[in-house]
């Protein structure tokens, strides 16, 4: 024991990283399909190992990696929340408000009925309602009260150990509120909903178990026969699902590949599209061949395009590629996420702005339409380490700002400014994907 507390004041980093180490492996097991989630199991297993001692974390550590935490929900948040301050979205901030107000009257109400300090209740607040935020914000009132440092410490102490005593209460009564409760309250069928939200999306089509056509798609070569005598336009037409023509190809030379050409017996042709439909496409227009040659010379590319074009905001598919016109011929959305999410994708699923679509399709053709839709996204390997640092130095020093009323300091704090910061830097990332890049963490094949 007496080893243990001697790591624990020599180097308290190693129970912390080992903190880390296990909440992440725990949150990825899962018991019946459910799982509390990485930040409530290093939760449980912080206030587990903060039993072995005291420990005594540097200030300036704890301010920098949760400024950074909160910096980075607004960061991810900031295109969504800018793109949804509109009459429309009124609702949605009356639900927020009631929420806000509902949960500061409850604390408030304990903290009165309970005798609790104002530590303890800040940390109750912060926990039960899941919103890291509150830590920072109630930390920088706290220091602006002028009160002795042995009282802002300790109060600053029980707002770490009630919101982590809390955290994992709301989180945990959060997920099963969702599932049973909400439902019951509403008098709806979660399965049936969202069989009818499927059905809905899918334009009243059954869905199928494994149905790829919205996401792979390739390029295939055939040798005109049946087709001789019509156009382009007719056999394009005639297949459906959006196929068209890359490539012509005749007596050795290149024939322009535009809806009204005519066909030739003998013409080799590359078609893209859903696989699906090309897997048809031979008794329209001639058997297939291997077209090696031909093929190699149509360059295909998958493109990452930022969404930040305004007048497609809250359409549907269907409507964007009627818009876009023929700057979408050959043009295929392989997936689309929507704040790290991967959302499906049908003729109705709904664009936003800061969603990011996987454009496919020849390379000049994948271009022209992502000129259309957003900004294309370059991945480099490198964070732009400036534009994050300074953002974030811009919302702490904000944080520092306050206004008195009465005896009250109101005050963003770190955290708040830090989150604002987040939001408003989210948002010009948006605006200009060249400024703070990250490394793509992940790619399809």
């Amino acid at each position: 024991m007496d080893t243990i507390k001697w790591v624990v004041s020599t180097a308290p980093e190693i129970f912390l990283l080992l903190a880390v180490a296990l909440g992440t492996m725990l949150g990825r097991m899962r018991i019946a399909g459910f799982s509390i989630g990485t930040t409530a199991c290093t939760l449980i297993v912080a206030v587990i190992l903060g039993q072995l001692g005291n420990f005594v974390i540097p200030p300036l550590f704890k301010s920098i990696f949760f400024s950074l935490f909160v910096f980075t929900i607004g960061y991810k948040s900031g295109p969504e929340f800018f793109a949804s301050l509109s009459i429309r979205t009124l609702s949605q901030v009356g639900v927020a408000m009631v929420v806000a107000f509902t949960g500061l009257a409850i604390v408030l109400a304990f903290a009165f009925a309970f005798h609790l300090d104002s530590g303890t209740a800040a940390g109750l607040a912060a926990g039960a309602l899941t919103q890291s935020s509150v830590i920072g914000t109630a930390s920088g009132a706290l220091a602006q009260l002028d009160l002795p440092d042995d009282v802002v410490r300790q109060q600053q102490a029980n707002i770490a150990a009630g919101y982590a005593v809390t955290y994992i209460f709301g989180y945990i009564l959060t997920l099963m509120f969702v599932p049973f409760v909400a439902p019951w309250l509403m008098g709806v069928d979660l399965k049936e909903e969202a069989a009818k939200l499927e059905a809905e999306l899918s334009g009243g089509k059954a869905p199928k178990s494994g149905n790829l056509g919205y996401q792979k798609f390739k390029a295939r070569a055939y040798l005109v026969a049946v087709a001789a005598g019509q156009t382009v336009g007719t056999i394009e037409d005639r297949i459906g699902n959006r196929v068209v023509a890359e490539r012509i190809v005749r007596g050795g030379n290149d024939v322009e590949p535009v809806r009204k050409t005519v066909l030739e017996a003998g013409d080799e042709i590359v078609l893209a599209g859903p696989t699906a439909a090309l897997v048809r496409a031979g008794a329209s227009i001639g058997p297939e061949i291997e077209g090696a040659e031909v093929l190699r010379e149509v360059l295909g590319d998958a493109l990452g395009v930022l969404v930040n074009n305004q007048a497609l905001h809250g359409r549907n598919l269907r409507e964007i590629a009627d818009s876009v016109g023929d700057d979408a011929r050959g043009v295929f959305l392989r997936d689309l996420t929507r704040r790290g999410q991967e959302v499906p994708v049908t003729p109705e699923t709904r664009i936003y702005l800061g969603d990011v679509m996987t454009l496919v399709g020849a390379t000049h053709d994948v271009e022209r339409a992502a000129a259309k839709v957003g900004q294309v996204l370059r991945y480099g390997d490198k964070t732009d380490i400036a534009f994050l640092a300074a953002g974030i130095a811009a919302g702490l020093l904000t944080g520092l700002l306050s206004v008195k009323v009465g005896s009250v300091a109101v005050t963003l704090g770190g955290a708040g400014g830090a989150l604002l910061a987040g939001l408003v830097c989210g948002w010009l990332r948006s605006r200009r994907p060249t400024a703070g890049s990250f490394p793509r963490l992940r790619s399809k094949p």
